[in-house]
């Protein structure tokens, strides 16, 4: 039985453990999961995630959080919130994000547990604000990014994605917590 941070009707959000790293691993070799990312994470790129998300957890009391099924805890990938300083104007912000395992596609796990990322990081962690990145490119999660109630601020070229023609235009979104 694994110790969940908080639960979503079918889905448990935890700390990562390094007994992740196997099926993280697989996750991040699928070319369908990464179709709009500009690299597949090696073992050790994956590694480095975990060890960098157990430390966010430490230091802020979230992170991407590892997600699993709780019917049959089967690990399905992560949902969850990240403090990123990418973006100038911002300085730091959290950022909403999904990685699902294919299989799990479609069955509406990315929304449930955003919704529950959300409610966790505006009720438990009292942030204020939330937003969400992704390729312009990438419609499925902007699909997720509307569901769960977010606004488009705009697009923008990501820095770190300049070399990238494919994947660096962006689109911001963001949910504050006064207009839900």
């Amino acid at each position: 039985m694994q110790s969940y941070i908080f639960k979503s009707q079918r889905l448990g959000f935890r700390n990562w453990t390094f007994n992740d790293l196997q099926p993280l691993t697989q996750i991040n070799n699928d070319d369908n999961v990464m179709e709009f990312f500009p690299f597949k994470p090696s073992k050790q790129d994956t590694m480095d995630f975990i060890k960098r998300m157990q430390a966010m957890h430490k230091e802020k009391g979230f992170c991407y959080f590892a997600v699993d099924i709780l019917e049959s805890n089967e690990f399905i990938g992560f949902i969850g919130l990240c403090e990123q300083t990418y973006l100038e104007e911002l300085e730091s912000f959290v950022d909403i994000g999904w990685r699902l395992k294919k299989n799990s596609w479609g069955k509406g796990y990315a929304t449930e547990g955003a919704i529950a990322c959300l409610n966790f990081g505006f009720n438990q962690i009292g942030l204020e604000k939330i937003y969400s990145v992704a390729p312009e490119i990438n419609t499925k999660s902007e699909h997720v990014m509307k569901k769960i109630g977010m606004q488009r601020v705009r697009t923008f070229e990501h820095p770190k994605l300049l070399n990238d023609v494919r994947l660096k235009t962006c689109v911001l979104y963001e949910l504050m917590k006064s207009t839900i």
